[in-house]
């Protein structure tokens, strides 16, 4: 709800559906000007998904739940897109029971934006969506991958990389050498060939392609890598004595390093779109803060106001063959 109200804060043309236990949310919304109240209604639920359900269990019980009802509203055309921060497997079960996928598409893939060192960003999916994906699944990827370097970052003939454990052909899983063999068929495609996970922030490649086992585990790591670096920055020395030149200096030199690495910090990049959908839907962290969920609203506004599924859907149609 803070973060919520922050959004509002801060776009005046946005509007909120709040859909969760009334009881609940009136306090908290209770404490927003009446101009913010304005744009925000509440939508009651009965229940809520657990974040340990089984997926399939989730969606056969999910009549009422504050997800399903979330979705229910983007389906009616009441919302436009559903921010949510529970169970993923039975959000991406239930937006694909509901949404359906593009025309194209066989499953979404969650999808986020990170940061490089050369200042730029990176499109990289699936982060969790889809466990085992074929060479036809990492193809789509790609194409969607394209689309939203194009329209989010503003690239154009964005560089597209398969994630693999080498550069060389001969490396790999089949799905990941099959795919390669296709995409280099694809004029459409600016297919540049495998990257390795070492160089994700290094800005070689604008689209970044893997399974969703792969691209969890590997924006996870990097999540822990970044918050252990700039925790360090912040704690470092604490509660030694130091001159006071020595005591200035550290200060200093904490300020520029946190200032010089702060695009890294994952509370900046919150919200994966989930991608191939008929409709806008963004998955946020589970334990994401205050700062991190106004990005993923955020991310649910841009997608909107860009279009998103229906300019996928369009590149889908002009680069598949229509046999598939």
């Amino acid at each position: 709800m803070p973060a919520a109200l922050q959004a509002l804060d801060s776009n005046s043309e946005l509007n909120l559906l709040l859909v969760g236990d009334p009881d609940a949310i009136t306090p908290l919304l209770a404490k927003a000007d009446f101009e913010k109240r304005s744009r925000a209604q509440i939508v009651p639920a009965e229940s809520v998904i657990a974040s340990d359900a089984r997926p399939s269990q989730a969606i056969r019980n999910s009549r009422g739940s504050s997800m399903r009802v979330a979705l229910e509203l983007v389906k009616e055309g009441r919302a436009q897109a559903c921010v949510s921060a529970g169970n993923t497997g039975a959000l991406m079960g239930l937006a694909k029971l509901l949404l359906k996928p593009i025309e194209g598409i066989e499953r979404p893939a969650l999808m986020t934006v990170l940061p490089h060192q050369q200042k730029g960003k990176t499109v990289v999916l699936d982060l969790g969506a889809n466990v085992e994906c074929d060479s036809n699944m990492l193809v789509q990827f790609a194409i969607m991958g394209s689309v939203m370097a194009e329209e989010l970052l503003g690239i154009s003939s964005p560089r597209v990389a398969l994630l693999n454990i080498g550069e060389e052909e001969t490396k790999g899983l089949d799905s990941i050498r099959d795919a390669s063999a296709l995409l280099k068929t694809m004029p459409s495609i600016n297919y540049i060939g495998y990257l390795e996970a070492n160089e994700l922030l290094t800005g070689k490649t604008d689209v970044l392609v893997c399974d969703g086992f792969v691209g969890n585990v590997t924006l996870k790591t990097m999540e822990g890598v970044a918050r252990m670096f700039l925790s360090l920055l912040k704690s470092q020395g604490e509660g030694k004595k130091r001159s006071w030149w020595l005591i200035i200096l550290k200060h200093w030199l904490q300020k520029s390093l946190s200032r010089r690495f702060s695009h890294l910090n994952p509370d900046q990049y919150n919200g994966a779109c989930l991608l191939g959908l008929r409709g806008t839907v963004i998955k946020s962290h589970g334990a994401a803060n205050q700062r991190a969920f106004v990005v993923a609203i955020e991310q649910a506004v841009q997608a909107v106001a860009r279009q998103v599924p229906t300019r996928i859907a369009a590149r889908l149609e002009s680069v598949l063959p229509k046999s598939d």
